[in-house]
């Protein structure tokens, strides 16, 4: 039987404990949970990101329990599911234990004694057990590599510290089920037989042998009874602790994403769950109106209209100039961020030695806004900009219960001294010269760019889309990064120089090469046949199988008229009824929008579109990844609705059709072929295989690179690079034509003009055998040399 007067002064003890501590744990979460709601509260509402609310619930629900942002790492994402799952569940745990304290037989009511529910328990118990030891060894071993890793910059106490708390949680649960069992049966044996019936096997799926070896040591009821007690008490202890130190750290994204990222998937961009990838979203004015150019045209004249007796209008803002300007939901992408680093880990900034890396500028854009804050709220109370407040009208704001103004004041817990950052923060940003000062990002209200973040930083980014594809709590970077490019480019006028040529290109010549509109049709000189052009050869596009955009590369950069050539020739030989617009094609406006000129995207966008209704065009056949990517998925947004393919996929469909008919090379002239994939293909719109399944029909050997599908790097052309001078680190183009080289392929095959002229270039800058042995070529060239092949051979039949 059970001592109870050996009992009483270690429950008193531990339930006083327990009791302080938790009150102490839940008041300070408490207020740190009210710090964050009012953070967020500083930045734009953002009232269609939370409805519909069935469809954002739907994906919520399949993203947490499915895991289904965790991308290439099946065994991590295994580990991390146990995890986060154990948290809920093993929760019951938890209170469970406050009731041991006062009675170690107790359990919860209905479930407690459930089978089902003894078995979930251990098993979760068990399985975070070893996936945290996983998890823990993962973080070890990336440490330990020298150079950047996708740890770099994350900031490691704060990591080990909610790795040892899962730990340590997890094994309370373990040591309190081994030690119930062996009370209830020793309890069982005395004569209690309910205590008997629960204590069997069934009962203990997972720690009946352990405590079976604990029972051969006969300890008494007593014994067991106190070390429940305690491990009870060790257990509320250990979550309180973790409760304070989260509470003290309210930027601590590694710890709050737990409760974060359901706000943060449930408001992502698209509600059926894609990732925010492809369009862009246009910018939305404070009056819910979209802007256009004649939309600024109208805000122009109300501004030149107003009378001496009105009331000055507000400055309009285009894109995001400082943190205020974000809207709600993007402030919370960057306090969910869980700095696990997946995001630099594919890269191709970071991982060619240049400042931006997707994690830092979030956790720069994290640290500013929790310093900043005070600054915000103050100014709302004294009816001041953010600038006008200064840092004795933040201070001179009353406090109430360790409150002011709606934030916490003791939030600093870990910040170096001066800074908004942790050690390791600060540290990478130094080292990758990606902070503005020697202290990191500005602690008070300040312009972003020069502020928090560096034109490097901003200007690096190719808008490949690696880090929202392999972000797991959903973070939009490249809509954060686009909106501070409008409004460096639309409100300040501050962007790279070559930009601003090409700009005025577009404008001029509606194409960033500055070419004249009738050297477009210049690419189809030398044809065997001649191409038909609308209005010239064919009154409009609606007796065509497919109107054929050929795209400012394809029309005018060398390299790509190559590509442009082979696709018509292919349509030709398979009886395609095709033509184009010739002169009356203009850009698509794809290098203005990504680089931050929304004004200039709308005006060639609504030219393009009004040439192809002009045209009657309805199904259209592209060679440009950026081009497919514009007219499928961003001319919708400008009343543009077209039948949009990709010429790979009609290719591939033509093959299958048997209207091309591609023939093998002799045995020992077998190409082995690499493929890149284009990010605007294939990451922003998940077309993967046609590419491939083309090599293949052309008798090849796809040989892949490490990097491939949806992990592919960059060619560095995207995001308007192609126009921009890289300066910084190794060549993106470069790095990539190596990794290309390295499969030993003898072509490495390309979907897009752009990643054509990029390889081109990087595999010539390559100081090895490759740069004369490898070739680059479009999978239209591939497949005109196949079929070119079996039009050459006497019987093709017999070969196919």
């Amino acid at each position: 039987m059970v001592n109870n007067a050996f009992l009483l002064p270690v429950q008193i003890v531990c339930g006083v404990l327990a009791c302080a501590l938790t009150c102490l744990g839940v008041w300070v979460f408490a207020r740190a949970c009210v710090t964050l709601f009012n953070r967020m509260s500083v930045g734009r509402p953002a009232p269609d990101r939370w409805r519909p609310v069935g469809p954002r619930l739907a994906t919520l629900i399949k993203e947490v329990l499915g895991h289904t942002s965790f991308k290439n790492r099946p065994w991590i994402r295994l580990a991390h599911w146990l995890v986060m799952l154990s948290f809920p569940l093993l929760f019951t745990t938890l209170v469970t234990g406050y009731g041991q304290i006062l009675s170690p037989t107790f359990n919860l009511p209905i479930i407690g004694h459930a089978v089902w529910w003894e078995w979930i328990v251990e098993f979760f118990a068990a399985g975070s057990f070893l996936a945290i030891i996983g998890l823990m060894g993962v973080r070890s071993f990336n440490e330990s590599l020298v150079g950047r890793t996708r740890f770099t910059g994350s900031t490691r106490s704060q990591a080990r510290f909610v790795e040892w708390v899962v730990l340590g949680v997890v094994l309370c649960v373990i040591i309190l089920r081994i030690l119930e069992r062996a009370l209830l049966d020793t309890l069982g044996q005395a004569g209690n037989t309910h205590f008997a019936a629960v204590s069997t096997p069934i009962h203990f799926p997972f720690t009946a042998p352990l405590s079976s070896l604990l029972l051969a040591a006969s300890p008494s009821a007593t014994a067991l009874a106190a070390a429940i007690i305690i491990t009870s008490t060790i257990k509320i202890l250990i979550s309180m602790v973790w409760f304070v130190v989260v509470a003290a750290q309210p930027s601590m994204g590694v710890a709050w994403h737990r409760f974060l990222a359901f706000f943060t998937i449930f408001s992502r961009r698209e509600a059926n769950g894609s990732p925010a990838l492809g369009a862009l979203e246009p910018i939305t004015l404070p009056d819910g109106s979209i802007l256009t150019p004649e939309r600024l045209d109208e805000l122009e004249e109300e501004a030149e209209n107003a009378g001496p007796d009105d009331p000055e209008p507000e400055e309009p803002q285009f894109g995001v100039g400082r943190i205020e300007h974000f809207s709600v939901t993007a402030l919370l992408d960057f306090s969910t961020c869980t700095e696990c680093g997946r995001c630099q880990d594919l890269c191709p900034a970071w991982n060619t030695g240049k400042p931006l890396s997707p994690k830092l500028m979030t956790l720069a854009l994290r640290d500013h806004h929790a310093a900043v804050a005070p600054y915000l709220r103050a100014a709302a109370a004294l009816n001041k900009t953010p600038e006008d407040v200064s840092a004795e009208d933040v201070d001179s704001r009353p406090i109430h219960m360790g409150i002011r103004d709606g934030l916490q004041v003791d939030d600093r817990e870990g910040l170096v001294t001066g800074t908004a950052h942790t050690k390791d923060v600060l540290g990478a940003l130094l080292q990758a010269k990606a902070a503005p000062s020697d202290t990191g990002v500005a602690t008070t209200p300040a312009a972003l760019v020069g502020g928090v973040i560096t034109e490097d930083v901003l200007w690096s980014c190719t808008t490949c889309g690696a880090c929202v594809d392999q972000c797991p709590v959903d973070i939009e970077h490249v809509d954060h990064i686009v909106d501070m490019r409008r409004h460096q480019v639309l409100m300040e006028s501050a962007f790279p120089k070559q930009l601003g040529q090409m700009f005025r290109k577009m404008e001029s010549k509606s194409n960033p090469w500055g070419m004249a509109a009738r050297k477009r049709m210049d690419w189809a000189k030398g044809l065997e046949f001649d191409v038909p052009v609308i209005g010239e050869d064919v009154e409009d596009a609606s007796e065509l199988d497919y109107l054929m955009w050929v795209g400012c590369a394809g029309a005018f950069e060398d390299r790509a008229k190559k590509t442009t050539r082979a696709l018509a020739e292919l349509l030709h030989i398979a009886e395609v009824k095709f033509a184009v617009l010739g002169d009356g094609e203009g850009c698509t406006g794809d290098p203005a929008r990504r680089a931050g000129n929304e004004i200039l995207f709308q005006m060639l966008a609504k030219d393009a579109i009004d040439a192809l209704n002009d045209a009657k065009a309805t199904k259209i056949v592209v060679t440009c990844a950026h081009c497919f990517n514009t007219i499928s998925r961003e001319f919708p947004q400008l009343g543009g609705n077209f039948e949009v393919v990709h010429h790979t996929q009609l290719l591939n469909t033509l093959v299958r059709e048997g209207r091309l008919k591609p023939v093998a090379p002799q045995p020992g002239d077998a190409l082995n072929v690499t493929v890149h994939d284009a990010c605007y293909l294939g990451r922003h719109n998940q077309v993967y295989s046609p590419p491939r399944e083309l090599v293949e029909a052309t008798g090849a050997t796809v040989v892949e690179m490490p990097h491939n599908r949806e992990r592919a790097m960059c060619c560095g052309g995207g995001g308007a690079r192609a126009f921009m001078e890289e300066t910084l680190g190794t060549r993106i183009a470069t790095m990539r034509a190596d990794e290309a080289a390295a499969t030993g392929a003898d072509v490495i095959a390309t979907s897009c003009p752009f990643c054509t002229t990029m390889l081109s270039d990087g595999v010539a800058a390559l100081n090895t055998s490759a740069s004369a042995t490898v070739a680059v070529k479009d999978v239209a060239q591939l497949m005109l040399d196949a079929v070119h092949r079996g039009q050459l051979t006497p019987d093709t039949d017999a070969q196919n």
